[in-house]
């Protein structure tokens, strides 16, 4: 493996559709990286209503409502065009196990989450969901699969049968798939799985399941 195919990135579509109309949720799945989730007319085009962001490297400021009244030395801030959510994981060694177990959790969380009728949650339509990181390539593809794997495993027994999914619906490239994802995030992965089945043995984590 050559330094020069490590550094070279080929291209994709800002966002990517995964999963169409999903059971028990009915909405659709995107994958995409920074200028996918950073433009608002792709997410309104989209219908994309909820955003997770797996980079901890990487912000996007999505307010479009400020609030009132703000004092001058505070930063921007109110609600936004999407709900928003964020998991920060490294792309690569670094993060604590149960981190990627976390964002299959705040994924799933986000869907099922029924917000009131009050005027401070102001999205309150389901909608479409983008999982984002800085490529859309590495570590929203972990989350995403990992997903797909513990939701619908008649179709994806396996956690590479997901990821070999994503591969092809986010258009990486044959030899990127070294590092997309990244063996690290594999790996957490792998682990995060184990654990949710053993919780799920234990009776735990069921009590939302809508399948």
């Amino acid at each position: 493996m050559t330094s020069e195919k490590v550094k070279k990135h080929y291209p994709r579509p800002p966002i990517s559709l995964i999963e169409s109309n999903i059971p028990g949720w009915g909405v659709d799945i995107y994958i995409g990286g920074s200028t996918g989730v950073a433009d608002a007319e792709l997410l309104e085009k989209h219908n994309i209503k909820v955003v997770l962001n797996c980079a901890v490297n990487l912000d996007i400021d999505l307010v479009h409502s400020e609030e009132p009244n703000t004092p001058e030395p505070l930063l921007k801030h109110g609600s936004a065009l999407v709900r928003y959510y964020k998991i920060g994981l490294i792309d690569g060694p670094g993060n604590p196990e149960s981190m990627v177990l976390a964002g299959y959790h705040l994924m799933r969380s986000a869907l099922d989450q029924e917000l009131p009728e009050k005027a401070s949650y102001k999205i309150r339509e389901k909608g479409n969901i983008l999982v984002n990181c800085r490529g859309g390539r590495s570590r929203s593809v972990t989350i995403v699969a990992l997903f797909l794997h513990l939701e619908y495993p008649d179709r994806y027994p396996t956690l590479d049968a997901a990821i070999a999914h994503i591969r092809k619906t986010r258009e990486l490239h044959p030899d990127e798939w070294f590092e997309t994802p990244k063996p690290a995030l594999i790996h957490l992965a792998e682990r995060a799985a184990s654990m949710e089945k053993i919780l799920r043995d234990a009776g735990f984590g069921q009590d939302m399941k809508k399948k």
